[in-house]
C-alpha cells in the first residue's frame, strides 16, 4: 500500500524559491504605486517668484515640507528597497546552493548496460556482475568507503533491476508503477527546514501562523475598511460633513461659514488635551482688540464675536479664535499658539471645499457663492470683506487704506495695476508705506498672477447649428489669462473665438477621445497645461488653483448648471521666461437643453477659487429653437445642385436652360427666426467652409 511521505528543505535548495515569491507578491505592486508619476500638482506646476517672506515664514515651511514628506510615501519606499533587498538576496541563494537532483529508478542504469541488450546480454551481464558483487565474494573497501550494508544494498538492486528486465511479474510493476516493488509512497516536499518544526519548535509556527492570520490580517483589513469609510469623497471626515450639514442655512455668508467650519473633528488632532484650553483667553484678547482698520483685529464683526463668545470653553472655540487670528494676521506672540495658528488654515480649507459640496445640493446661489469665497480667504489669509491688495506681499491692512483713500469700495488687483505708474507709485510708497524695494516685489507678483479674462461666451450644439429642446449643449468659454498690470497686450484674433466642429467621421473626436491620424494610429495627446501654483505665502500648503464654470438663474437665485472645475488648460499660459502668452484657452462645460423652445437667460459665472477679484460674471442668453423649424431649415440647406460634371448635371442644366459652367445661381432662403446675431441668419451668402456652429450670446458684463 502506498503512504505519504513528508521530506523538508534541510540542504535549504526550495526555501529561497518560497520566500522570493511570497516577497515579490508584495513588493512588485508595491514599487509600482511608488514610481508611478505622482498626481499632485505640486510635483510638477510652476510657482510664481519671489523673495517674500512672511512673518513665521518658518512655521509655514516645515508644514509644507512635513506635507511633501507625506506625499513622498517614505514608509512605503523604505519597505519597497527592504524587499527588493530581500528578493536580491534569495537570487543569490538560488544561484549558489546546489542543486539536488531527485534520480529516478532505471534497471538498465543500475546493471551498467544498455537499453537496446537482449535478455541473453542481460543474463549475461547480471551473471558477471553476480559474481563480482555477491555479499559472500566481496569485501568492504576502506579507501572506497564501502561497508558490508551498502554493499548488500547493491547487490539487492541489482538482482531487482535484473527481474525487473527478466520476470514478467516484476517487469509488469515496473512498467506500471516505475518500480518493481510495485506502487510507492509518494512525497510531498515543504521548502521550509525541518527544524522549524521539529524539537519542539512546531508550537512557536503556530503562534506565528495566529499572530499573522487570526491577529495582524483582520487588524490591516478592518483599518484599511472603516478608514475608507470615516472619510468622505472631498477627504473629510463623516462626521464632520454631517455637523457641516447640520449648520447649513440659507442666509450664510463667509462669517457664518467660518463658523461653521470649526464643527469639524479634524481640529481636534492638533488641539488634543490641555491644547484646546492654553492660551485661550490670550488668544481671545488679541482677536477681540481694537484693529488697526477693522473695529476688531481679528477682522470679526458683532455677530461673529458673539458666536465665538456664546461657544464654551473647548476645541471648537479655540479652532475658531484661531482661524480669525490667522485670517487678520494676528501675532500672538506665542510659539505654540502662533504655530496652531498655522496648522488650522489647512484643515479649513479642506473643510470649505466639503461644505460647498454640501451647499451645492440645496442648489441655493447665496452660500455656494460663499463657501467659494471663503476658500479664497483662507487661502490669502484674508478676513472677510478685506481688500484684495492684501494679497501682494509687504501690504498691510493699514497700507491697503491707505493707498484706497476714502473710497467706498475696495481697490482690485486690475484696479490697482490699472494706474498710471506715477501715480500708483505715489499712493504705495513712502512714510509708512512701502518702501521701493518692497513696492517691486509687489508689484513683480501681481504681473504674475494668472487672472483668466473672459473674452466670449456661447452654447452651441456640436455638428447643428441650432439648439433644440433636450439636446446636449455646450457652454464654450474663450478666454485669455491676463496677469494685471500686463502691458502690449495683443488684440483677440476673431478666428480664435470659434470652436470648429471635428469632422462628422471622425467619432473619437466628437465623444472627446484621442482621434486617429491617417495611418489608424492615435494621435499623441498634447500634454495639459498647469497654471502656477496659488501665491498664498501664508498657507501651509502647496495648492493649484481651480476655475469653476457654472450657471446661475438670477430670478430664482438657483443654479442652474452645477460648476465644472478646471485645474488644466490647453495651451501655454506662460513663456520660457515666465511672460504671459496670452494664448486664447477654450473651456467646455456640457448640459441638456430646456425642454421647451425659447429664450432663456442665466448669469455666467467664472470662479478661481485661488484669489479675491479674479472672478467674472455676465449674463448669457441661450436660445432654444422649435424642432420642426431647426429640422424645416436643415432640409433646405442639404439640398444641393448635382454635379456639373456628372451626366445628371448636364441633364439638369438642359432641363433648367442653365448653362454648363457657370456659376451657381444663389438661394435665398425665408429666415424662420428673428436672431439679435447675423450668425443665426440661414442666408449663405458668405458662408465659410468650416461651420462654426455657434449660437451667439448676450454677454454683457455686471
Amino acid at each position: 500500500m502506498s503512504s505519504t511521505d513528508y521530506s523538508y528543505d534541510d540542504q535549504g535548495q526550495f526555501f529561497p524559491f518560497f520566500v522570493l515569491t511570497v516577497v515579490g507578491i508584495v513588493t512588485i505592486p508595491l514599487t509600482y504605486s511608488v514610481l508611478k508619476p505622482s498626481s499632485d500638482p505640486g510635483a510638477t506646476a510652476p510657482r510664481i517668484k519671489s523673495d517674500f517672506r512672511p512673518e513665521h515664514a518658518d512655521l509655514v515651511d516645515s508644514q509644507r515640507k512635513a506635507q511633501r514628506r507625506k506625499e513622498r510615501k517614505l514608509k512605503r519606499a523604505i519597505a519597497v528597497v527592504a524587499g527588493w533587498a530581500i528578493i536580491a538576496f534569495m537570487a543569490y541563494l538560488i544561484i549558489v546552493t546546489a542543486r539536488i537532483t531527485p534520480k529516478i529508478w532505471n534497471p538498465y542504469d543500475i546493471l551498467g548496460i544498455k537499453d537496446s541488450a537482449t535478455e541473453k546480454e542481460i543474463k549475461s551481464h547480471y551473471k558477471r556482475m553476480s559474481l563480482k558483487f555477491h555479499p559472500d565474494k566481496i569485501r568492504p573497501d576502506p579507501a572506497k568507503n564501502q561497508t558490508i550494508e551498502s554493499l548488500n544494498d547493491y547487490f539487492v538492486e541489482l538482482t531487482k533491476a535484473y527481474k525487473a528486465l527478466t520476470d514478467e511479474d516484476i517487469r509488469r510493476n515496473f512498467q506500471e508503477f516505475g518500480h518493481p516493488d510495485g506502487k510507492q509512497s509518494y512525497s510531498i516536499g515543504i521548502a521550509l527546514p525541518k527544524f522549524i518544526i521539529t524539537d519542539g519548535n512546531g508550537k512557536y509556527v503556530i503562534l506565528v501562523y495566529a499572530a499573522l492570520l487570526g491577529v495582524l490580517l483582520p487588524y490591516l483589513v478592518g483599518s484599511w475598511w472603516y478608514g475608507t469609510q470615516r472619510m468622505s469623497k472631498e477627504k473629510v471626515l463623516v462626521e464632520s460633513a454631517n455637523n457641516l450639514f447640520r449648520e447649513y442655512e440659507e442666509g450664510m455668508t463667509e462669517g457664518g461659514i467660518i463658523s461653521a467650519l470649526t464643527t469639524g473633528l479634524e481640529f481636534q488632532d492638533i488641539l488634543k488635551g490641555e491644547k484646546a484650553e492654553s492660551g485661550l483667553g490670550k488668544l481671545e484678547a488679541r482677536i477681540l482688540a481694537e484693529g488697526d482698520v477693522t473695529p476688531l483685529a481679528g477682522g470679526l464683526t458683532t455677530k461673529e464675536r458673539t458666536k465665538l463668545e456664546d461657544l464654551d470653553g473647548g476645541v471648537r472655540r479655540k479652532a475658531m479664535g484661531l482661524l480669525w487670528a490667522y485670517l487678520g494676521r494676528v501675532e500672538l506672540d506665542d510659539t505654540a499658539l502662533n504655530q496652531s495658528k498655522v496648522d488650522v488654515a489647512p484643515i479649513a480649507q479642506s473643510l470649505s471645499s466639503a461644505f460647498s459640496v454640501i451647499a451645492l445640493a440645496f442648489t441655493t446661489t447665496g452660500p455656494i457663492m460663499a463657501s467659494y469665497s471663503t476658500t479664497q480667504h483662507l487661502l490669502q489669509a484674508i478676513p472677510p470683506g478685506g481688500s484684495p491688495l492684501l494679497q501682494l506681499p509687504h501690504i498691510t491692512q493699514s497700507i491697503a487704506r491707505a493707498i484706497e483713500g476714502d473710497a467706498k469700495t475696495h481697490l482690485s488687483l486690475q484696479q490697482y495695476m490699472g494706474l498710471p505708474e506715477p501715480y500708483r507709485k505715489r499712493l504705495s510708497v513712502g512714510k509708512g508705506l512701502l518702501t521701493d524695494a518692497q513696492y517691486q516685489t509687489a508689484t513683480s507678483v501681481a504681473r504674475q498672477l494668472p487672472r483668466l479674462q473672459v473674452e466670449k461666451a456661447f452654447f452651441k450644439v456640436v455638428g447643428e447649428k441650432f439648439i433644440t429642446p433636450g439636446s446636449l449643449v455646450s457652454l464654450v468659454v474663450k478666454g485669455r489669462f491676463i496677469p494685471p498690470g500686463s502691458a502690449n497686450v495683443p488684440e483677440v484674433n476673431e478666428l480664435d473665438l470659434e470652436d470648429v466642429d471635428p469632422d462628422e467621421d471622425d467619432v473619437d473626436a466628437i465623444n472627446g477621445r484621442p482621434t486617429k491620424g491617417k495611418d489608424g494610429k492615435k494621435t499623441k495627446e498634447e500634454k495639459p497645461v498647469q497654471p502656477p501654483l496659488a501665491y498664498a505665502p501664508y498657507f501651509a500648503r502647496e495648492y493649484s488653483p481651480r476655475w469653476h464654470v457654472f450657471l446661475t438663474d438670477s430670478k430664482q437665485g438657483k443654479i442652474a448648471v452645477p460648476p465644472f472645475t478646471f485645474t488644466t488648460f490647453d495651451k501655454p499660459i506662460y513663456n520660457e521666461s515666465g511672460k504671459p502668452t496670452f494664448n486664447m484657452q477654450t473651456l467646455k462645460a456640457q448640459f441638456q437643453a430646456p425642454p421647451s423652445a425659447g429664450n432663456y437667460t442665466f448669469v455666467f459665472n467664472l470662479v478661481c477659487d485661488s484669489y479675491l477679484g479674479f472672478d467674472t460674471k455676465m449674463e448669457v442668453t441661450l436660445v432654444v429653437a422649435d424642432a420642426s423649424q431647426a429640422v424645416e431649415i436643415e432640409e433646405e440647406e442639404e439640398i444641393s445642385e448635382p454635379d456639373e460634371d456628372s451626366i445628371a448635371g448636364q441633364m439638369h442644366a438642359l432641363k433648367t436652360g442653365g448653362i454648363a459652367g457657370a456659376p451657381p445661381q444663389k438661394k435665398k432662403k425665408k429666415p424662420v427666426q428673428q436672431a439679435e446675431s447675423s450668425d443665426e441668419e440661414s442666408d449663405t451668402d458668405g458662408e465659410e467652409a468650416e461651420d462654426t456652429s455657434e449660437t451667439d450670446t448676450d454677454t454683457d458684463e455686471e
